[in-house]
């Protein structure tokens, strides 16, 4: 099973990177090891709430089964909150580290589905000024950006540049709870908020995503918040050129014939829609990511 990209599909995402033409998403596979993963986290709660379901790792329907439960839909988020106030910290000297390396290779623009904010402190590391800014889809988010106003608020004219980079939290930030996307109600509030209002996508976003490449990374195959990205984003694809998009994902668990057959007819399904599939962790591709860097000269 191949689980590498091309030396040509390296050379090109390695040079939209180069010219800052590269748009990273991060997922929750970036922060693996650090926070727990989604299914884990639904699990414990399935468990500890009595979840009568059999899909006791869905987090999406656990968190919906706990805001019907409790009859409100902030409690669960409350939870992760709380969850994510406990955490630890990446540890950013590893250099095979993601937050890291994608610092380190100096791009304008970083979309991230995940709450945290270890991309912003990984800039910080490098000795960049990052901006935070908040996709404001539901009216709870407006209300906290017009009282704690955002670059963009401040500055209409502002747009991202290396030693500004702008850190987009697409489905919310810790520890404003109620900007996170997170319960069923939730993801599908997401989907028709931000197709029917195109400035949910700030213009400095907009452009980055129709004028580079994308570089999905922590995703699963069949994550929600990845399908929801390729379902947001189609509006804004068709009028934009063909690009490289490249997608890291963990290949398909199962007998080596099933894995084989599984990750064939997935590579496939995603090239048909435009995004190339890595098949490795997040560390093995930034660790690949970082070699290839410096062997090409780009690491000054």
């Amino acid at each position: 099973m191949s689980k590498l990209l091309t030396n040509e599909d390296w050379d090109v995402l390695l040079r939209r990177i180069k010219q800052g033409r590269c748009t990273p998403f991060l997922g929750a596979g970036a922060a693996y090891g650090v926070l727990p993963l989604g299914g884990d986290i639904a699990k414990q709660w399935a468990e500890k709430y009595e979840y009568p379901m059999e899909d006791r790792s869905n987090l999406i329907a656990v968190s919906q089964f706990l805001a019907l439960k409790y009859s409100d839909s902030v409690f669960p988020k409350d939870l992760i909150v709380e969850m994510f106030q406990e955490s630890g910290m990446p540890d950013f000297n590893d250099p095979t580290e993601p937050h890291r390396v994608l610092a380190n290779v100096n791009l304008p623009v970083y979309v991230t589905t995940n709450y945290d904010d270890f991309m912003v402190k990984a800039l910080v590391r490098h000795y960049r000024e990052p901006n935070r800014i908040l996709c404001q889809w539901n009216r709870a988010v407006k209300d906290y950006v017009r009282d704690n106003p955002t670059i963009l608020e401040k500055d209409p004219t502002y747009k991202p540049t290396v030693a500004n980079p702008v850190v987009f939290h697409l489905h919310g930030h810790v520890p404003i709870a109620e900007s996170l996307v997170l319960t069923e109600d939730d993801y599908m509030d997401f989907l028709v908020n931000i197709s029917a209002d195109p400035n949910l996508i700030p213009a400095p976003i907009a452009r980055a995503l129709t004028g580079s490449s994308l570089l999905f990374i922590g995703y699963r195959i069949t994550d929600w918040n990845f399908r929801v990205l390729l379902r947001s984003f189609d509006r804004l694809a068709e009028s934009s050129v063909s690009r490289l998009n490249v997608a890291v994902m963990r290949a398909p668990s199962g007998a080596d014939e099933v894995k084989e057959k599984t990750q064939d007819y997935l590579t496939k399904y995603y090239e048909n829609i435009d995004v190339r599939v890595y098949w490795g962790t997040a560390r093995d591709f930034v660790k690949e990511l970082w070699e290839r860097w410096q062997k090409a000269g780009y690491a000054n």
